[in-house]
């Protein structure tokens, strides 16, 4: 099995901290942050294949505006908007920016593993292409 690298981008540091050991006992490399800005750092230090994205982040940056760096960084990421809130609005405006997908939380673990999968599968034959 091919691994592949996830960013995982929540205020909720437990949330973080628990889905990034989750993904990482599934040896999926995994890596967490709790804002926009850290977000942002870690984009300078590696590349990530898939980017899960909280989109209600107090503080300076909110996940819109962390998608658009993103995509400005890392256009080839798949990025999976997460939200607690849910916003019709938000949620367009983040698929017209390219987001692969979004999903309410809670989310179930088995649902956002068959999302990842599937984001991995179009980045890696986009790749390819």
């Amino acid at each position: 099995m091919t691994t592949f690298s996830v960013l995982v981008i929540d205020d909720e540091e437990d949330f973080v901290t628990t889905l990034v050991n989750r993904l990482q006992k599934r040896k999926i490399e995994a890596q967490g942050v709790t804002s926009g800005e850290a977000a942002l750092e870690a984009l300078a230090k590696a590349d990530f294949d898939v980017i899960l994205l909280d989109i209600k982040m107090p503080g300076g940056m909110d996940g819109i505006e962390t998608l658009r760096e993103i995509r400005k960084r890392q256009p080839q990421a798949e990025v999976i908007l997460l939200t607690g809130h849910a916003s019709v609005e938000t949620s367009i405006e983040g698929m017209n920016l390219g987001a692969y997908d979004y999903l309410l939380k809670p989310v179930k673990l088995e649902d956002l593993l068959v999302k990842i999968a599937a984001a991995y599968e179009k980045k890696s034959t986009q790749d390819k292409s």
